[in-house]
């Protein structure tokens, strides 16, 4: 985990703008349940009223009001109302905000004496002892009554000696909630002048609005977090895919054996997809996921609901849960990466090798040994897929559960007075916010820890050093003598992991204008040889040198940059016979290239080809013969022009005349270059300048092919195993 963290650490100042981001979209996103409160219970139930003071108010219900205040109060309402129009209307002042909390306070108590002064009167004219709502004619007789009373000696008084009782007799539901019942009062006040409908209308298109408003930035800013956490994480997986091939294209063999194909294939691919997919998810999720909850139960904690528990309830029930199914679906997480490694393998065995399957008719058999691999990952990822699901139904059960006991409780509240529809919708939401966060930290728990998995993986193989590097002081090639001298001084060589030596005490020199040939039977350690001239591996004992260098002392690019070499297996890469002729590098021009060609006797079969050099190569060069490959591999390199020629028994699949030819042609451009070759065949080695003898990694002969078929048993030994007695006496004639 800690290193999922380091890759997001390196993109610091995009993670700070979206974390910023999502206090932003969490800010609209928390304000949104308020907005819906506020529509229901205000907007609705209110009629769009929010304050006990009216805006505009007619004069003969502001002077009955003023007759319900204290003198201050009266004072302070005719402060802050203007003259009656010609209408009769007053209208509250624009700067009254800043006194509003006195106004609300001065009008609060009797706007709701006056309503029920007017209920009371709708109910005697309807001959009732029940409650009635009042109209605005009860109102008007209302204010008419108390206007009259008020040219009365020491009305004042009594109506506040009325008034004092008129609260005293308020229950205790009513007195809590007076500022709402006080709207009564001003939604009559409204319908008298023939606005309430407008002012409604005003109130719910003015906060439906900023909802929209949130509503839209909201989604602006989560397009603008989904667009850089993407980008984030496509940063983060290109450089992972970077820095794992530039270290793999360092390794040495040792250490892609190591690791094996497949599983760098598999690092390189699946593994780096799931550190990308999960950093989305991290900068997405699990970033908002606390400040969605944190807000949540802040906003909760703020209101005087008494309705608290309920959450504690569901998150604790979630947290044991989410253990409960960590601890289940952990180690099955951990198994998984490893049974994909395992898969891939016998894929690539498989498709690699379908051609011996075929002829051996072993097609049943892999079909089995890929089920059972497959079978295995099958396995382990529906048992972590059904743990997973299973979490599905507990989680809508304890969201339901929660959302049950909210309007059980709320509405116990509601009867009582002490909740609105609207908070108690607005309670559902929270809580369900603050339950959908710790289900986003639950799904990311999930994930991390397969993903924690493949950043250790894609870790070790960055962290694995190669054992083949540049030297600390390098050492260059002298710039006057003779070029390409090659000498294997007391070498020996062990494997890796290995108990005996494949090589043991090998000295040679490969001199320039010579051919130096590598023979004996398989096994024996002639590839290994060559390989450690270009430090494919390096010598255990002993030295190898060119021009009296240590190949160990010189920058692996110099190196590299004397040698063409050609391996054992023609390796082509998909693009065009041109492109590959070419691969040595960007000094090589179409004539080296034909050139090359030529006496890599290829020219025939290119040339036959409508497109000729620009014909298309497959991946792998399956699209040519073996021996087609193999010339365009002799002709990638000769195209280089090195000093020194390497041929891993690179001659194998040509017939005699073309093994023939081509050598008499590369004997004449090589005529100042080393060469070295590997062969099988005596007809490859006959006449070369040099012939070492191999035989289980020690030198059993050298010398010319004469010198050989006196003084080598082993050589006699394959010569007459290659050649017949006829064959022989006609080459000692010859001598």
């Amino acid at each position: 985990m800690i290193k999922i963290f380091k890759q997001l650490g390196r993109h610091w100042a995009a993670c700070l703008a979206v974390v910023a981001l999502l206090v932003v979209q969490a800010y609209c996103d928390l304000s949104l349940p308020d907005y819906t409160s506020k529509i229901v219970d205000i907007g609705i139930q209110q009629g769009g009223i929010e304050s006990p003071v009216p805006d505009t108010v007619r004069d003969t219900t502001l002077q009955a009001l003023e007759l319900l205040m204290s003198e201050e109060d009266a004072a302070l309402a005719e402060q802050w109302y203007s003259a009656p129009d010609a209408d009769g209307l007053r209208t509250l002042s624009s700067d009254a905000d800043t006194a509003m909390t006195e106004l609300e306070s001065a009008f609060t108590t009797p706007d709701i004496v006056l309503y029920m002064a007017a209920a009371k009167n709708a109910s005697e004219q309807a001959g009732t002892t029940d409650t009635v709502t009042p109209t605005t004619y009860d109102l008007d007789a209302v204010a008419t009554q108390f206007s009259a009373m008020a040219q009365a000696p020491g009305a004042r008084e009594m109506l506040q000696t009325q008034l004092a009782s008129a609260i005293s007799s308020l229950d205790e539901s009513v007195a809590d909630s007076l500022s709402s019942q006080a709207m009564l009062l001003v939604a009559l006040e409204y319908d008298a002048q023939g606005i309430a409908h407008d002012v409604q209308m005003r109130y719910l298109l003015h906060t439906g609005g900023e909802m929209l408003a949130l509503t839209l930035l909201m989604a602006a800013v989560a397009i603008a977090v989904g667009f850089i956490a993407s980008r984030v994480s496509a940063s983060i997986g290109r450089d992972l895919r970077r820095e794992v091939f530039s270290t793999v294209v360092g390794y040495s063999n040792a250490e892609i054996e190591k690791f094996s194909t497949a599983s760098l294939i598999t690092r390189t691919t699946n593994d780096i997809q799931q550190v990308q997919f999960v950093c989305v998810i991290l900068l997405r999720m699990v970033a908002y996921a606390p400040i969605l909850g944190i807000g949540g139960i802040l906003h909760v904690a703020s209101g005087n609901t008494g309705l608290e528990w309920i959450i504690f309830v569901a998150v604790a029930a979630l947290l044991v849960l989410i253990i409960f199914l960590m601890n289940v679906a952990l180690p099955k997480f951990k198994q998984m990466q490893t049974l994909v490694d395992r898969l891939n393998l016998v894929s690539r065995e498989i498709l690699t090798g379908i051609m011996p399957i075929r002829a051996f008719s072993r097609e049943r058999f892999e079909e089995e040994r890929f089920d059972k691999a497959n079978t295995d990952l099958m396995k382990t990822q529906l048992f972590t897929n059904r743990t997973m699901v299973a979490m599905m139904p507990f989680m809508t059960l304890i969201m339901n559960g929660t959302s049950l006991l909210i309007v059980w409780f709320g509405g116990k509240a509601m009867d009582l007075g002490t909740m609105q529809v609207g908070e108690m919708i607005a309670f559902i939401t929270y809580t369900m916010q603050i339950v959908m966060s710790f289900l986003m930290l639950s799904m990311v728990a999930v994930m991390l820890p397969r993903a924690g998995v493949a950043a250790d993986r894609i870790d070790e193989v960055i962290k694995t050093p190669a054992t083949i590097h540049d030297p600390a002081a390098p050492k260059a090639l002298p710039q006057n003598g003779t070029k390409g001298v090659v000498a294997f001084n007391d070498v020996s060589f062990r494997y890796p992991g290995s108990d005996e030596d494949a090589l043991e005490h090998i000295s040679f020199t490969a001199k320039p204008g010579e051919t130096t040939a590598i023979i004996g039977s398989t096994g024996c350690g002639k590839s290994t040889l060559l390989n450690l001239i270009p430090r494919f591996y390096d010598v255990s004992e002993g030295s190898v040198t060119i021009d009296g260098v240590d190949v160990r002392d010189l920058p692996q690019a110099q190196l590299h940059d004397q040698l063409g070499y050609v391996p054992q297996k023609g390796v082509l890469f998909s693009g065009t016979i041109a492109s590959n002729l070419k691969f040595g590098g960007d000094h090589i021009t179409d004539a080296d290239a034909r050139e090359a060609a030529e006496i890599a006797q290829a020219t025939e079969f290119i040339t036959a080809k409508p497109e000729g050099y620009e014909s298309t190569i497959a991946q792998g060069g399956s699209n040519v013969s073996g021996g087609q490959k193999q010339r365009l591999s002799i002709a990638r390199a000769i195209a280089k022009h090195p000093q020194i020629y390497l041929f891993d028994d690179s001659f194998s699949a040509l017939d005699y005349k073309t093994d023939v030819a081509l050598r008499r042609a590369l004997k004449e451009k090589t005529d100042n270059a080393t060469v070295i070759i590997v062969a099988q065949r005596i007809s490859t080695v006959l006449h070369a300048n040099q012939i070492l003898v191999l035989d289980e990694g020690r030198i059993v002969g050298k010398g010319t092919h004469a010198q050989l078929m006196e003084s080598c048993p082993e050589y006699q030994e394959i010569a007459r195993s290659q050649l017949s007695q006829k064959e022989l006496n006609l080459q000692k004639e010859g001598e």
